[in-house]
This record gives C-alpha cells, structure tokens and sequence, in this order.
C-alpha cells in the first residue's frame, strides 16, 4: 500500500504539472498527463535514474495503478453518455453517418497499402499478412473516445452540435475498430476462433437490445412514477453500481468496458437537476484523481527510445502521413457531402483525428499477442501522441470554441458561435 499510495502522489504531481504546462502552450490537458507518464516511465526517469525508477514503479506494481485508473475512466464515460443530446444526435444524424463511415474506411485502407511494406521490414515472425492488415488498419482508423471526450469538455464543445457529432461518430469508428479486432484476435486465437467471434458479436447484440430496448424505457417509467425525484446517496449509488455493471457486461462479451459505460450514459434518465448533480459530485473524484492516473500508466508504459535510427524516423512519419490524410481527410470530406460547412468539416476531420489513448491500449493489445514488434509500436505510439496533439491547434486555427459551461437540460448552440 506504501508503494501504490506514493506511486500515486508522483504521477499526479507530475501530471499536474504538465497537464497546466499543456494548457498554457495551448494543448489539451491530456496531452500533459501522458507526456508527464512518458517523462517518470522508462523512456526518460528510468534513463536518468534506472535503479530508483525500478524501486518506485517496478512492473510488477502496475495491476492495482490500472484498476483504479480504469474505474475513474469507466465513470468518466458514464458522465460524457449522461449529457448525450438526443435532440442533436437526431439533427446531425446524415453527417454523423457518413463521416463515421468515411473516417473508418479511407484510414483502413492506407494502413492496408502500407501493410506490405511494413510487414516486410517490421513484422514479428510468423503473423500472418489477413491479421497484420487488420490490426494495422484498425490502428490508422481508430478514434481515441475518452480522449475525444476530456478536449470536448476542456472547450466547452460536448453540447454543441460539433461536439455531439463528433463523440457520436467516435462512438460508432470505436464500435467497429473494436469489433475488427475480435477478429483479428480470432483469427490468431486457433480453433475455437470462429465460435468465440460468434459469441462476442451475439451477447453485443443481445446487450444492446437490453439497454436500448428494455433498460432505457424502464429507467423512464420509473422516474415518472417519483413524486420526488431528487438524487438521494442511496439512488447515487444505484446509478454508480449500474454504470459499473454495464461496464462489466461488454467486458464479459468481449467488448472493451468503455462502451458498457457510456451505454449506460446514453440509457440515463433525461432529468436536469439529477444530471447536474451526478456531475458535481462524480466529476472532480474522476477529473482530478482517477484520470490522470489512467494516461499516466499509458505514457508510462510508452518507450519512444526505440526510435534510434534515421530510416526509422522516416518510416514514422510517413506512418503518420497516411494516418492524418485517411483519418481527417475522410471525416472532412464526409461532413462537406452531407452540407457542412468546411470549416465545420475540417473541425470534425480534425477532433475525429484524435487517437490517444484508445490507441495506445490497441497497440497494447497487438504488441502482446506478437502482431507488432517493439520498433513497429513505437512508430504507432509516436503517430498517437502527434495526431492528438495537432486537435488543438487545429481547432485554434478554425477558431471554433465553445460557449460557457453548459448546464443539462439547456439549449445547446452552434459550436463555431
């Protein structure tokens, strides 16, 4: 417990530190807390000082750090599905749509014309060229979700016809990208592939039809019958144990608990004083606490001193070409066929571009079941940081922004107002 509690003092002093060093240069706070993990990780704290680094965060040390860091995200996402605007969802549906669509297929298809290439130089041994397209392609198209969230939020822009666009289409690219990597993971897993892809795609259908079908409309019901609805401690309860077993059910399945949670969000009870309230008491536990840990561990577990070589360098960047021109290319073209402006468009491309850290734990992923070498990872992690990094700027320059902090219940407004 000694250790845990010190390795949490560290990280979120460091986070701290960076995430406000981030704000200042105009970046989003993310963006510092995984830039403050990279800097106590291995990459430069366990470079300057590797004996100290290996006594404060030995390997060994990082289960309890990622379960309390993934609880505080499952709870962030609960929050960001709980102010979902319906009335938003349903005017921007065509753009959600198509641009959803087009940000996943172009950026899958220039990681499938690089994955020859690729898998010539940087393979491991034995993976198979179907797997190493799949696992590549989902990479380049991926949108970090929680990521997407958190710089939304920062800008005011999550009750914005932009910012509700935009988490839906995150939503859907994830759904997708997720789904294709139970495959691939399937095609990798041997004989007892093909049934388990089965039973991951069935109990997700099975689950939303029961969120969408029988949970939502019951929560309603229930809510109407209350003479006093108002959030009691033991309703707060409640609503946290069931965001937690939501997450828990799509973990069961096979589908990253992200998505139970933010399900469980979206199923929430539209009531404006309980939605104001779920936030002030859950947001600063999550913001402050709980998050920072979860980029924190993701940076920590970064090694960019693999990058050692010039032809490595170039590889990355090209990498990183392919991904900014599929990714944002196809969003912001989608969103100007469906009637968006192009600065509206190129604001999509540019907030759908972000990859952070859904990325990071997809090449996680990979890495570990030998699809990815070590150089090939790097190569990945540094297309993550640098795609997330060109969102703000990018907004800057468009000048979109938000409006003040909106409260449930209100009206929501233009994003580039």
């Amino acid at each position: 417990m000694t250790l845990l509690l010190t390795q949490m003092a560290i990280v979120l002093l460091v986070t701290v530190a960076c995430g406000w060093l981030a704000l200042k240069v105009g970046q989003a706070r993310v963006i510092g807390e995984i830039i403050g993990g990279i800097l106590v990780g291995p990459s430069v704290f366990g470079r300057l000082a590797p004996h100290l680094s290996a006594r404060l965060f030995p390997t060994s040390s990082f289960g309890p750090f990622e379960t309390l860091s993934t609880v505080g995200l499952v709870l962030f996402l609960f929050l960001i599905g709980m102010e979902l605007d319906y009335e938003q969802l349903y005017r921007q549906r065509v753009t959600a749509v198509m641009a959803s669509g087009m940000s996943i297929l172009l950026p899958f298809a220039m990681g499938a014309l690089l994955a020859h290439s690729l898998r010539t130089r940087f393979a491991p041994h034995g993976i198979g060229s179907v797997p190493f397209v799949l696992f590549l392609g989902i990479a380049m198209s991926i949108t970090a979700f929680p990521v997407l969230a958190r710089i939304l939020e920062e800008r005011n822009l999550q009750g914005t016809a932009l910012g509700t666009t935009a988490i839906l289409c995150a939503a859907v690219d994830d759904v997708v990208a997720w789904s294709l990597l139970a495959f691939a993971l399937a095609l990798i897993g041997g004989e007892d592939a093909p049934s388990s892809l089965l039973f991951r795609l069935t109990g997700l259908v099975i689950y939303l039809c029961l969120m969408l079908g029988v949970i939502r409309p019951l929560a309603a019901f229930l809510v109407r019958r209350q003479r006093r609805p108002e959030l009691t401690l033991e309703l707060l309860g409640v609503v946290v144990a069931g965001a937690l077993l939501s997450a828990a059910a799509t973990d069961k399945i096979g589908v990253h608990p992200l998505f139970g949670a933010f399900l469980a969000g979206v199923c929430f009870p539209r009531v404006p004083h309980w939605q104001l309230a779920l936030r002030e008491r859950l947001d600063m536990l999550v913001s402050v606490l709980l998050l920072p840990l979860f980029f924190a561990l993701t940076g920590m577990r970064t090694r960019l001193d693999l990058l050692n070589d010039g032809s490595m360098w170039l590889w990355a960047a090209l990498v990183l070409l392919a991904a900014v021109f599929g990714k944002m290319g196809g969003a912001a073209l989608a969103a100007r066929w469906s009637g968006q402006s192009w600065r509206d468009a190129v604001a999509l491309g540019a907030l759908l571009n972000t990859r952070g850290l859904v990325e990071l734990i997809v090449l996680n992923i990979a890495y570990t079941v030998g699809a990815f070498t070590p150089t090939l990872f790097t190569m990945l992690v540094v297309m993550a940081l640098v795609t997330t990094m060109l969102t703000a700027p990018i907004l800057s320059l468009l000048g979109i922004r938000g409006t003040a902090k909106k409260q449930p219940g209100s009206v929501p407004v233009s994003a580039t107002s």
